[in-house]
């Protein structure tokens, strides 16, 4: 094994271990210091919330701004992927060869997150159990052991992790869940749209141009000089993954719709009530 070889392997393991520790010590302390309503949780939300909670409360207002280890991990790989998309010259000229050696870096970060987390999906499966999220972690460790071992497509592997800038939404939606807001509240709906924009950008705006990037290297002599393993890794890996985008998606857009109607109904009938009084 070369020495960038061994340096990524720390990473990743670094990676796994400061993610367990977030989750396993940081996290129960802070939470139990800043956060009243922490203590007020069953354990199953303990244990979920834990596994989202890094470090909270920026303001003296009673909405907490809370930052999640999986939303840690999001802003940090997410701003290091677009980095790369927008500055790596190698592998936007060649996406599938390119010099990998920034990506090799951020998914050796991302691989770490994605191990420690099936870890805690497994040992705690009765409160944070998802098939669907099992499904999307095995098939990005299996992507990324081909982008990591033999340093093959890294445009393609650094184009999938736009999607991270999705999380803290998403994170920031089930906090407003356990703590109470009511999903008619502003900050729910404010989050709510967030939550629907961002989602829709970087999951699903984004599929015509990372497809027209992989067909514009079908066939080429670069694309039969990647194995049968390694096309299977990213073609079938692709599409796996923005099935459930999509299918997240719907469920999103439905959610959000239904709370915008709720709202608007509540707001309509306070008005006329203001009327009739």
């Amino acid at each position: 094994m070369d020495l960038f070889s061994q340096l990524i392997l720390v990473i990743s393991v670094t990676s796994f271990l400061s993610f367990q520790w977030l989750f396993h010590w940081v996290s129960p302390w802070v939470s139990t210091r800043v956060s009243p309503g922490f203590l007020r949780l069953a354990d199953k939300q303990k244990v979920e919330w834990n596994s989202r909670v890094y470090c909270i409360l920026q303001s003296h207002s009673c909405l907490e701004d809370y930052r999640t280890v999986s939303t840690l991990h999001a802003l940090v790989v997410g701003l290091c992927c677009l980095y790369i998309l927008l500055f790596d010259d190698a592998i936007n000229e060649d996406p599938v060869w390119g010099d990998p050696t920034l990506v090799k870096i951020n998914v050796g970060v991302t691989t770490g997150y994605l191990i420690s987390d099936l870890l805690l999906i497994f040992y705690y499966w009765k409160a944070i159990g998802d098939k669907f999220f099992v499904v999307h972690h095995l098939a990005a460790l299996y992507a990324y052991y081909y982008v990591l071992g033999q340093g093959m497509l890294p445009y393609f592997a650094n184009f999938r992790l736009l999607a991270e800038f999705s999380t803290p939404c998403v994170n920031q939606r089930w906090f407003f869940e356990v703590l109470g807001y009511s999903k008619s509240s502003r900050p729910n709906i404010a989050n709510g749209m967030a939550m629907a924009v961002v989602f829709f950008l970087v999951r699903i705006a984004v599929m015509p141009l990372y497809y027209s990037r992989m067909w514009s290297v079908y066939g080429t002599e670069a694309f039969y000089r990647v194995p049968p393993g390694g096309r299977a890794a990213w073609i079938i890996s692709s599409i796996c993954l923005d099935v459930m985008n999509v299918m997240w998606m719907h469920k999103i857009a439905r959610g959000c719709y239904k709370v915008m109607r709720s709202a608007r109904r509540h707001k309509v009938g306070t008005q006329e009530n203001g009327k009739t009084d």
